[in-house]
């Protein structure tokens, strides 16, 4: 569910090609507040889009430089397009938030976000420009837009932004005036080629009205649209930046690791980043249970290992199996917080399609549920404890030597004997164990086997949804 309206997801590309007529669609009247990096992109580009722009900052030295077409920021070929666009008068700047806002059908929200000593953020800046939104709106009768392209936490806009709004406006969101988050994917020296071809474009908004007014604005852009709640978009944001920081953090320390043991990481890391089909790709980037088997854990293990060898402090390479723990741990919690003592748990090795039950994650959930005195049933089409050998069968008989009088011969039993179901791994065949529930049992899903959970007539819990 996407927003709370039930809006329905939206995927779509926006528009396949830049050669487009201007007449094609409509343009507007926008108001951009806070003239930085970010906002001063924005404008020159909307108003390059035709659309006629309006910039408002409270620094008179940047309104100055906006005027003479000088970019009061340094970004290649932003100097030339601000030109031109301030030639033309598409685009003009004012200290006057009322007037503009006044004037335009769409208020931009582009002021800093800047971290405060603890490292939560700071809203002064977005609240300031809120309240000078609301003010001017409470006089105009036309429907107007606020999108934040600010950089901020989800629940802001709906906790933060909207509440605000209303207060000083006097109108409701959604009915008086529509409300967006918009976040921002530009780089410092490309960012007019991230604006016009960016790897993605995310709308996050809670009414038709809104989608329909701010997907016309971005129609000359060559991406595919997300339209999804405003919290997802808030989130799509920090998690960008948070995965590009890992990256860069990764590369680094595989770099220095590569280094004291006589290789090239920067050959390295080409060779890895050439695979498309699991390394650089969605491959092992959605939500879900633990990893687990026989190559994960122990080469993780082996190369931590060899780095403390070396006294090098790999401190990201460090905290990938306590992480894993971790998340183990919290589906154990998943389980106790139901109050429920018999537990049926559908997959037992690590992956579907597959009896590989070394490191795997169900193992110790079953194991530890088992320890805390909670009844277990397992059921895995794959795993006959009898045909189990070598490694395998010793893992399993060190981890869980009473396994075999867990198991379950079919889903129907398992289900039948429990209280709360758990599903660990990705078997088509488990998709069947909803219909299977009845209302006062509890289903657990960790890998998202069970594709609508709004559809689920069971108490449901997802581990990362």
């Amino acid at each position: 569910m996407c927003g709370s309206r039930r809006l329905r997801c939206q995927f779509r590309r926006v528009n396949k090609s830049r050669n487009f007529e201007r007449s094609q669609y409509r343009t507007m009247k926008i108001s951009v507040f806070g003239l930085g990096y970010v906002g001063c992109v924005s404008a020159a580009c909307l108003a390059q889009d035709g659309h006629q722009v309006i910039g408002i900052d409270v620094n008179e030295v940047k309104l100055d430089q906006v005027r003479r077409g000088q970019p009061p920021v340094v970004e290649p070929g932003l100097e030339e397009l601000l030109g031109r666009v301030v030639r033309t008068s598409r685009l003009t700047v004012s200290t006057n938030a009322s007037a503009a806002v006044d004037e335009t059908d769409v208020s931009v929200i582009c002021v800093g976000t800047p971290s405060k000593p603890n490292g939560s953020v700071q809203l002064d800046n977005v609240l300031h420009v809120c309240c000078q939104i609301a003010e001017a709106i409470r006089t105009k009768r036309t429907f107007h837009v606020v999108i934040v392209r600010s950089t901020v936490l989800p629940t802001t806009v709906e906790g933060v932004v909207i509440p605000e709004l209303e207060r000083h406006s006097g109108k409701k969101a959604g009915r008086d005036f529509g409300v967006c988050m918009n976040p921002e994917f530009l780089r410092e020296g490309s960012a007019l080629s991230d604006y016009y071809n960016p790897g993605h474009c995310v709308i996050g908004v809670a009414d038709e009205k809104t989608i329909t007014i701010v997907t016309e604005i971005y129609r000359s852009i060559d991406a595919q649209l997300f339209v999804v709640s405003i919290r997802t978009a808030e989130m799509v944001k920090y998690v960008s930046n948070a995965f590009h920081a890992l990256k860069i953090a990764f590369a680094n320390e595989v770099g220095v690791l590569s280094k004291y043991q006589g290789v090239d990481g920067r050959q390295v890391m080409k060779i890895v980043c050439s695979d498309s089909r699991l390394n650089i790709s969605p491959a092992y980037l959605k939500p879900g249970f633990a990893f687990g088997g026989s190559c994960l854990t122990k080469d993780v293990r082996a190369l931590a290992h060899r780095a403390r060898m070396l006294d090098l402090e790999c401190q990201l390479l460090n905290s990938i199996i306590p992480s894993n723990e971790h998340h183990i741990d919290l589906s154990i919690e998943m389980v106790e917080r139901t109050g429920k003592k018999r537990v049926g748990i559908l997959g037992l090795s690590f992956k579907a399609g597959t009896d590989d039950l070394r490191e795997s994650p169900a193992v110790r959930l079953a194991e530890t549920l088992f320890g805390k005195g909670y009844e277990i049933a397992i059921f895995d089409e794959n795993v006959d404890i009898s045909r189990l050998v070598g490694a395998n069968r010793t893992f399993i008989d060190r981890e869980l030597p009473h396994i075999a009088s867990l198991m379950c011969a079919s889903i129907e039993e398992t289900v039948r004997r429990s209280e709360v179901v758990v599903v660990t791994n990705w078997s088509k065949a488990f998709r069947r164990a909803v219909s299977l529930m009845n209302a006062d049992q509890v289903l657990i899903d960790l890998v998202g086997v069970v594709k609508r959970e709004t559809d689920v007539c069971v108490p449901y819990e997802g581990s990362g949804w």
